[in-house]
């Protein structure tokens, strides 16, 4: 197993949700014990610290329905460089949310760093929802709705860095896995672009396996860096309810453990976003410490290691 050096970088947005309690997120994976599980997989691990969303001055957008405009453009600002310099540093960044709108910055951060590897960017969607709105048409007016959408290089996001988008995310690299709500102009959105998309039904005939192994087939034949983004609510909220998103039917516990082995044994996966966990709405710690089993999944813990416990 190649043991990595891992960059912990704790991003607690809360401003691009409904529901407040996100932004202590990053402290409660740490109160879970991410950092030794995957040192004592042998993994070198620094942890940064939690960013501070910088002031961008009074910004404007023409959908009413957005909040936290200036605080969002922020933090996508400070995470778009964090992730850029971190891309093409040789080290694996896992972006510890924090609710999903911290993927405005990190997945656009990561592509620029593999443009400038000359390597494709591939995003890995593990999420109940394809969060491919635009400014102008999310209803709700939260951003965590918009971050795959922006990177893929739809119109109307400038606001956002204060300039276009040089590196944009190809949308036949993207994979979402595990949705199940997704709204009409979504669905146009991702058809018009072409992304792909697996949703429940699909896992529940061919099983997940069958599904992931192509995409990460694809992804080793073109050379390409993998950006994972991990939501609470792709698993099922009977056993990860820490989240303000629950959408019944997601990931079992085996499926969603298949998916990081699947993706630790592929040897892709250069990047981690672990978003929306809000300690809030938790049942003594039971969905932060899932999350974390997942991560030390992905980082080669196998079957037989794992540690028993009562969730």
């Amino acid at each position: 197993m190649t043991k990595r050096t891992v960059r912990l970088v704790g991003a607690p947005v809360d401003e691009g949700a409904g529901r407040r309690g996100c932004l202590m997120g990053p402290d409660a994976y740490r109160t879970a014990g991410l950092e030794k599980n995957l040192e004592d997989l042998g993994h070198t691990v620094h942890d940064d610290g939690n960013l501070v969303c910088p002031q961008t001055g009074p910004l404007t957008c023409k959908n009413p329905a957005v909040h936290h405009l200036e605080e969002i453009a922020g933090w996508t600002r400070v995470l778009f460089e964090t992730a850029r310099k971190i891309g093409v540093s040789g080290e694996f960044p896992i972006y510890m949310g924090g609710d999903h709108a911290l993927a405005l910055g990190t997945v656009p951060g990561q592509a620029a760093a593999a443009a400038e590897l000359d390597r494709p960017l591939y995003v890995l969607w593990l999420d109940a929802h394809s969060d491919f709105h635009s400014l102008e048409t999310t209803e709700s007016g939260n951003l965590h709705g918009t971050p795959l959408a922006y990177a893929c290089g739809l119109k109307g996001f400038d606001v956002l860095l204060g300039k276009p988008l040089e590196h944009v995310v190809d949308p036949s690299h993207v994979e979402i896995l595990g949705v199940r709500s997704i709204d009409p102009q979504e669905h146009k959105f991702l058809l018009e672009a072409g992304a792909g998309v697996d949703d429940m039904r699909r896992i529940d005939e061919h099983g997940i396996a069958a599904l992931l192994q192509p995409f990460l087939d694809r992804v080793a034949r073109n050379n390409g860096l993998l950006h994972v983004s991990l939501d609470v609510d792709f698993l099922d909220p009977s056993i990860a309810p820490a989240v303000g998103t629950t959408v019944p039917g997601g990931a079992t516990f085996r499926e969603a453990h298949l998916v990081m082995e699947m993706l630790h044994d592929s040897g892709l996966v250069t990047s981690l976003d672990l978003v929306e966990l809000n300690p809030f709405l938790d049942d003594r710690g039971k969905t932060a410490r899932l999350m974390v089993d997942l991560t030390a999944s992905l980082f080669g813990r196998k079957v037989f290691d794992r540690p028993t416990r009562s969730f």
